[in-house]
């Protein structure tokens, strides 16, 4: 069967059986989806710029366009408070259980939620079809709101409310941007939309109240490293995020860790580290070798891998470590990482093995003698 010319038969499904359909596709469609693609990308490559900017902020445009929501939900314009840091607001909010709306039990953050989320639900209404799904939303998400914008709130008490991430919404915003030549947005919807972008572009974190906004300036620094699908944090000789009051973020390879981690760290140091992430951070700092000369751990048994000709296995003992009972497995990748090298790592073992080959087997849900008849592990 074939499709009719012309532009209503472009998109007609054709009926193959009762559950599945076939959609007709013409030279057009396929080159529509290509500049879509094409749109999308340098759409998502814009607002990423936009989202790690440590440019000053600019104020009266930040400003301005947050007073133009104040009015979508009748308020007149608040007083501005800018602070540093998000961390500083703290210092400026005051706590929920202080503040009384004099339109009841809604907040102004709370009516502004209900905004934004019916705003992004039309939008999406009109995006509709195989053109709603460009991967640029996904990016950024990973990259912006959860490597960037999740590690720094993690450490900020929940007390101070709603907020808002300005440029760190970067991810949603560029989503409906990048459908706009094709979506024909509503003009109310689209000068809203317009709002919340030019809020993005020009300033961090903010918390609208009643009669006040507090509004944070962008970080002074970040540092982000590739991945295949994005960014994430991460620093190896400092913060990866730092603001202009000095407030910090230290992140390893996408892991928030205290500072002593990527500026000082010392095998006493980690010894006396409960939490296993940051423990197994601080040694990728130093590095395992390093580590092990200096740690002092005992070694139980070594014995040559037979999943990975050439290499070593060693069995420490961490009953030295805070908290655990387990023992100490240093392994090197099978696979080669990005720039020619094999990651060399430490793997977590239950403390009644003694042998490292039984100890390897059991990380990959195999005894030892499964273990050694392997070619090679990965």
């Amino acid at each position: 069967m074939s499709a009719r010319r012309g532009r209503k038969a472009r998109t007609s499904p054709v009926l193959t059986d009762p559950d599945h359909f076939i959609e007709i596709r013409t030279a057009e469609d396929r080159a529509e989806d290509r500049a879509a693609t094409i749109r999308a990308a340098e759409t998502g490559a814009e607002w990423l710029r936009h989202a790690l900017c440590t440019d000053p902020a600019d104020r009266p445009a930040a400003e301005e366009a947050i007073t133009g929501l104040y009015r979508l939900l009748d308020r007149p314009p608040p007083g501005f408070v800018w602070v540093d840091s998000p961390h500083a607001a703290v210092e400026v909010l005051p706590p929920q259980a202080d503040r009384v709306s004099y339109r009841g039990p809604w907040l102004l953050e709370n009516e502004l939620a209900t905004l934004v989320s019916n705003l992004k639900q039309r939008l999406a209404d009109r995006c509709g079809g195989r053109r709603h799904d460009l991967p640029v939303r996904d990016v950024l998400r990973r990259t912006v709101a959860e490597s960037v914008a999740g590690l720094i709130r993690r450490d900020l008490p929940a007390r101070l409310g709603l907020l808002w991430y300005g440029q760190q919404e970067a991810d949603w915003i560029a989503h409906y941007d990048a459908h706009r030549p094709n979506a024909r947005f509503r003009p109310g919807d689209e000068a809203q939309l317009d709002l919340w972008a030019a809020v993005a572009r020009s300033c961090g974190w903010w918390w609208p109240r009643e009669g006040v906004c507090v509004i944070a300036e962008r970080p002074s620094a970040i540092h982000t490293e590739p991945l295949d699908d994005g960014l994430r944090l991460h620093h190896d000789s400092g913060p990866a995020v730092e603001f202009r009051d000095g407030c910090a973020v230290h992140v390893w390879h996408g892991t928030r860790v205290p500072s002593w981690v990527v500026d000082d760290p010392s095998a006493d140091r980690i010894d006396a580290e409960a939490n296993v992430e940051v423990r197994r951070c601080a040694i990728e700092r130093i590095g395992w070798e390093a580590y092990l000369d200096r740690a002092g751990l005992r070694l139980l048994a070594r014995a040559p891998d037979p999943g990975n000709p050439g290499s070593e296995l060693q069995l420490y003992d961490l009953s030295q470590w805070q908290g655990a009972r387990t023992r100490l497995l240093p392994a090197v990748n099978g696979s080669l990482e990005r720039d020619g090298t094999r990651r060399r790592y430490g793997l977590g073992v239950p403390p009644w093995f003694d042998d490292p080959v039984d100890a390897a087997g059991w990380s990959y849900g195999l005894t030892g003698a499964q273990y050694a008849g392997l070619l090679r592990r990965t």
